[in-house]
């Protein structure tokens, strides 16, 4: 059977405010709970004023806390901005209070700008150290050492379950190394999903962790009772992606019924092509839409996404989209 799981980027609509966002992330990951959605991810993000998850692992305790059966865990932690020991301590402390309920999925990018990522008060150097942070993570995660002379406590012994995120070949490479499960970035970034899924499959090598490749492909949805209501749901994204590539990040805009009239028309291919892996639309399309993504990647599992502007719009697209992937997983 195929899972599916929703990420949950905790948008900051405009009109709204941090607050509603953050009691909105709580709702919906009951909501997905009672939908048969297996994990609930948060992502870290920093210095941004449309996106409320930048203490995830704060956020993950709240959700896992207002749930009793969904894993909840990060898509992902930044890692360039943590010391692993303290990531560890983090998910450590996470896992004993909620057991075999958390997930940590790591990614290299600082999710954020170079000023602010200065700001994170990590020593940052131009040399790449994400593969042994991961590395050193593990053992922190792993059997308890009592001769090691740093141990995460809590953190030894729980064994969370580890991803390696990427939207590049590196990633892929490196989850394919160490035997871990590999989630690509196709919801923003699917250039090199074809490769980077054949790169991760064909080199993986079975691990303590992982016998065969695990391969979770990302991808946004927005669903409404019509075609023309998901486009309009789908609205809000487009302008806050193109606002993002402009510089000019802010809150989750409002939905437009022409996005001509408020984005630069040479912007709208670039901003379309990064989201191409998107079903959005009524129930019917949105089914044609997955089905022909699964089919073409075969993943192990499914996250779901999606930025949409009005929180009952949004708990409703996840309801269709959960109904859709019962309806293919039962037919497959």
């Amino acid at each position: 059977m195929l899972p599916y799981s929703l990420l949950d980027l905790a948008p900051v609509p405009e009109g709204s405010s941090v607050a509603a966002a953050l009691a909105n992330v709580t709702d919906l990951a009951r909501h997905a709970e009672a939908l048969g959605y297996h994990r609930f991810w948060l992502a870290e993000h920093h210095n941004m004023t449309g996106i409320a998850s930048a203490a995830t692992a704060v956020m993950i305790g709240q959700v896992a806390g207002a749930t009793r059966s969904i894993r909840v865990g990060a898509g992902g932690i930044m890692l360039p901005n943590h010391s692993p020991l303290m990531v560890a301590e983090q998910f450590g402390t996470l896992a004993t209070l909620f057991p075999d309920r958390i997930d940590l999925g790591l990614g290299r990018a600082p999710g954020t700008d170079g000023a602010t990522a200065q700001a994170l008060r990590r020593n940052r150097s131009v040399e790449d150290h994400f593969p042994n942070d991961v590395v050193e993570l593990m053992s922190y995660l792993g059997d308890p050492d009592p001769k090691a002379p740093i141990r995460a406590v809590p953190g030894a012994g729980t064994h969370v379950p580890i991803w390696i995120l990427g939207s590049s070949l590196f990633g892929a490479q490196l989850a394919a190394y160490l035997g871990l499960p590999y989630a690509f970035a196709s919801h923003f970034a699917p250039a090199a999903l074809h490769e980077a899924v054949s790169v991760y499959r064909q080199g993986f090598r079975p691990s303590a962790h992982l016998s065969k490749p695990r391969f979770m492909l990302a991808v946004n949805v927005f669903a409404g009772e019509s075609d023309a209501e998901g486009a309009y749901l789908r609205s809000s994204m487009i302008q806050a992606f193109a606002n993002l590539r402009t510089g000019q990040p802010g809150p989750l805009p409002r939905p437009v019924e022409d996005l001509s009239a408020v984005l630069p028309r040479h912007i709208l291919p670039a901003v379309e092509q990064a989201l191409a892996i998107t079903a959005a639309g009524s129930a019917a399309t949105v089914h044609r839409q997955l089905s022909g993504f699964i089919d073409t990647f075969a993943p192990d599992e499914v996250i779901l996404t999606g930025q949409i502007h009005d929180h009952a719009a949004r708990k409703r697209s996840f309801e269709i989209a959960a109904e859709v992937m019962s309806a293919l997983r039962t037919a497959a």
